[in-house]
């Protein structure tokens, strides 16, 4: 029987200490539930590494963690040049990551990078809205927004590794 490989998405923000990591949580936990764990992997990363090796933001944690789940333990990091070879997709949180992340990358692997609310379909808008700088209502419409974006993001998953298997 042949082993496939897991698909690895990269969400990605600016500090990766709001957004992306609230998107990983909240994507890995549907992947769970889906019973996917063993195929896809996640990671997220900042376009700038100033808050390297730090936990997430303290108010992304708590609304996280109303909504069931646990994104404490990760740490930020800054999206490196293997990453773009490494990951099969990397989802920015807005427009301005998305052309930062195009910046940096060698342009084949431009194909790989996408807005993560490109998967959305109850919400319209374009980008996830920075919180940092912003009240608990922000944190609570990042992961609305994540939770929109992500469902869909792992039926695009399932159907992936589908054509996969079926190669």
């Amino acid at each position: 029987m042949l082993k496939l490989e897991a698909f690895r998405i990269l969400f990605v923000c600016t500090g990766n200490i709001c957004r992306s990591p609230t998107a990983e949580g909240v994507f890995l936990s549907k992947v769970h539930d889906a019973g996917l764990d063993a195929h896809v992997k996640a990671d997220s990363a900042g376009t700038h590494g100033f808050h390297a090796g730090e936990c997430p933001d303290a108010r992304s944690i708590r609304a996280a963690k109303k909504r069931g789940y646990d994104i404490a333990e990760q740490r930020a990091r800054q999206i490196t040049k293997d990453d773009f070879n490494n990951f099969d997709l990397i989802l920015a949180m807005d427009w301005d990551n998305h052309a930062l992340l195009h910046q940096m990358s060698a342009r084949q692997y431009h194909h790989k990078i996408k807005l993560l609310m490109s998967f959305a379909t109850e919400h319209e808008s374009a980008v996830v809205p920075d919180p940092y700088y912003g009240g608990p209502d922000g944190f609570e419409m990042v992961l609305d927004y994540v939770e929109d974006a992500t469902t869909n993001l792992v039926e695009f998953v399932r159907r992936r590794l589908a054509q996969k298997a079926a190669a």
